[in-house]
Parts: structure tokens; sequence; C-alpha cells
């Protein structure tokens, strides 16, 4: 049998592969990009790595003549540029985007979300779900709270990491406390957030208020929820819901769980919320995540905040329970091309993501080698591990955890009830096996598992 057809096919196949470039791109989502449809057909590049998009404060100008230095000498074609990580690559993509002519939504329609003073006013022309909201005077001597904005209620910037320097306040002394905790950090992201802010003609509402603002906000009450969408042709797309359920008496997620089980009346509702507030939001060729809350007592929902980027974390889910990551969503519309999916095909019913959460400063050790957590996954069907710390790390030096904990591994986890899902989780911890040195009260060093 002649084989040069077979190789002459091999050629022209490898010649018309795609050439698309991921700003962040890490082993954990490269093995996912890896695993959808016609993968074999793209080719995809890291621009730009985790380290230099978190070494010291950011600064947009120097990541961007870094980016611009890799695709400039690219010897090819660059079909698509992409990212899912939050603020600076959620902003690096329309902007890179823009230069090279490649597919993306629009600066101004991303910084709409990830500004979250803006997006409340954006959000209350279309709709009622949100709450009462107004900013906090960080130069006051004497800062008080907004006009209308009652105890409890959440301090935050108007951008953050994984709500780094949110806190929940439910008096005025609490309040006095997170300003002066958010004064100090405000800058990092602030400082640089307001480079972004100098390129977008702003509306009238927004001039002078600038990236390094804070919200204030009352706090809603009952089940989280994340809705997951895109915008194809400027049509608004929902195609799934998930539950987010927290620690018990604490505001920091356990999981995050797909499909969701809330009430169809209310699944509806969280749609129309979410496509009419993306309507006005403009965002196009891009997929987006949306947090609510509903209150069953009520039956209210209450939008919390706007994602304008792919949600990477959630990727397992879908693909246990529908088939395919949802990874194949944002690359289709950086591609051009209709992102639509069935439901149902995965070889699960529910999927969860954990985050196995230290309530504590401390190191970590005996964190298991990767050997050793890829025989984890082998052991127990429906189970995939990444260890958020290295061996020996203090818990507190790892970036991006919010005010309350530190996540030390996230758990993804697929099963036909809820039942099989905290099996499956359990038996995880357990087989990991990591323990903590942290100090206790009076200075002792302690061990704990």
């Amino acid at each position: 049998m002649n084989p040069a057809p077979d190789r002459k096919a091999a050629v022209v196949r490898e010649q018309t592969r795609k050439n698309i470039f991921v700003v962040g791109l890490d082993e954990a989502n490269l093995r996912t990009l890896r695993a959808v449809p016609d993968a074999d057909l793209y080719r995809f590049h890291q621009l730009l790595s985790i380290d230099e998009l978190q070494e010291g404060e950011v600064s947009v100008p120097r990541l961007m003549d870094r980016a611009r230095a890799v695709l400039d000498a690219h010897d090819g074609s660059v079909d698509a540029i992409v990212g899912y990580w939050d603020f600076p690559v959620s902003t690096l993509v329309p902007m890179l985007g823009s230069e090279y002519g490649t597919r993306t939504t629009s600066l101004e329609s991303v910084v709409k979300c990830e500004h979250k003073y803006w997006s409340r006013l954006e959000q209350r022309q279309v709709i009622d779900e949100y709450p009462n909201f107004g900013r906090v005077d960080l130069d006051s001597d004497d800062p008080r709270p907004p006009e209308g904005v009652d105890f409890p209620m959440w301090l935050k910037p108007a951008l953050s990491y994984s709500s780094e320097l949110a806190y929940g306040v439910s008096d005025i002394e609490e309040f006095r406390t997170a300003v002066a905790e958010i004064r100090k950090g405000i800058a990092r992201v602030g400082r640089p957030f307001d480079t972004i802010l100098e390129l977008l003609d702003l509306p009238e509402e927004m001039k002078g208020i600038g990236g390094q603002v804070c919200l204030a906000e009352e706090a809603m009450t009952g089940i989280q929820v994340a809705v997951e969408g895109y915008v194809y042709k400027g049509e608004v797309t929902v195609y799934g819901v998930l539950d987010s359920i927290n620690y018990p008496n604490s505001s920091s997620f356990l999981r995050h769980q797909y499909p969701s089980t809330l009430p169809a009346d209310v699944i509806r509702r969280l749609h129309d919320v979410s496509e009419r507030t993306m309507r006005r939001i403009g965002m196009d060729s891009a997929t987006f995540s949306i947090e609510y809350f509903y209150d069953p007592k009520t039956g209210g929902i209450s939008l919390l905040e706007i994602n304008p980027r792919h949600s990477q974390s959630h990727a397992e889910l879908f693909e246990y329970v529908d088939g395919i990551p949802n990874h194949h969503r944002m690359l289709s519309l950086a591609l051009g091309q209709d992102p639509a999916l069935p439901a149902g095909q995965g070889p699960y019913r529910l999927a969860a993501k954990w985050y196995y959460r230290w309530f504590g400063d401390g190191m970590v050790h005996q964190v298991p080698t990767a050997e050793e957590i890829a025989a984890i996954e082998r052991d127990i069907p429906g189970v995939r591990v990444d260890i958020v710390p290295q061996e020996g790390q203090k818990l507190s030096s790892i970036s991006q955890q919010d005010s309350y904990s530190y996540e030390v591994a996230h758990i993804f986890t697929g099963g036909d009830d809820e039942q099989d899902l905290r099996r499956k989780f359990d038996r995880c911890v357990a087989a990991l096996g990591l323990t903590f040195d942290h100090t206790a009260p009076g200075g002792r060093d302690t061990k704990t598992k």
C-alpha cells in the first residue's frame, strides 16, 4: 500500500491548523483544550505566562508589549486570541484582538462588567434584580455608608481578584476596619485599571470615578447560583445554571454543582434577567458568567456580579454532564463559529467542583506528586484533582484568595446523585493526606491533618 496520499493529507491538515493564542495558558487548561471536538485542527500557543501576569503590580503597557513581541515573532497566521482569567487577561484579549484583527468582544463591554460600580449603573437601566448600592469616600476622615445602603453590607473595590479585599460588615466599626484595609490594598489592581479606563470614552456618570473606588452593597441572602452563557451574532444564549454551595456559616464556596436543582420557573427568570443585562452591556462573540442569589423565602433573585470571561474552572463539570468541556464554546466564538452544543451527553447526571479549604494560615506539607494524584484519579472514577499550594508554602502567600479562607485543592467529581459526589470528594480528601502547620494561641506550632 502506498502511504503517500496519507502523508500528503497529513501535511495539508497541518498547514490548515488554526493558530490559537491563549493568554495565560497553563498545563491544566491545555489538557482541557486538547479534549474539545476537532482539537487536532488547532495549534495552541501560550501568550504570556501565569507568572508574567501576576508578578508585582500589574502593568498593562508592559504586558501588551510582551504579548506583541510574541505575536509579531510568530511565523504564521494569528487566527484567535482567547483567555479565561480575570483582569488583566479579560482586558488584554479585546485590546490585542483589536490590534491583530481577531474576533473578540469590545473592551468597553468587558470594563462595563469588570467595574462593579459601572456594572450596577448599567444593570439598573434594564432590570430590578440588584441590591441597594453606592460609593464609599475612601478619602474621608470619617467614612460613612452611602445613603440608602443599610447594614449588613459588603464593601469591595471596583475591581478585585477572587473576592480579594471584599468584606462583609454588620456595623460601623466593622465598616471602618474594612475601609482601612481596602485603602491599603486598592491601588494594586486599581491603578492599572485606571490605565484601561483612560482608553475609553466614558459616559457622564462615570467621568472622574476611576478604578480606585470602593463600592458598598446591601448584603444579599439565599442560595447562590451561577449562570453561564455566550453572545453570538448579538444573540444572548444561556447554556448552563449551576448551584453555588458555601461552607456552613461561611461566605466561602464549598462547591459549584451542575446542573442546578432550582425550580424550573426560577431558572427561566435567571435566563431572562441574564439576557436583558447582557444585551444592555453590549457584549458579542464572547462567553460570560453571572452570579446571583435566589431567596426561596421571598422568591426574589438578585444579581451579584458579572464575569466577562470564559469560566474555565467549570470545564470538567460540563464535560462530565454534557460530554464536552465548555472551552469549546470559547474557541468557537473566537473563530466565528456557532458554539451551540447538545446537553446531557456526558457519562454522569451531576458534577461538582469542590473547594478544599483551610480556614487559617499555615504551612502545607505532604503535597502529593503528579504520579500520586494520577493514581487517585484512576482509583476513583469521575474525579480530577488540582492542588493549589506547593510543598512548604505558607497559605497566606497564595495569590487571589478570598478574605476568609485559603484554597488548598480543587476537586472535580462526576456522579449519579449528590451522595455520590460527596463520597468521591471525601475519598479524595482522605487520599490526598495534606497536613498543615499553624500557630495556635500562645505561639505553639501544631500540625493538623
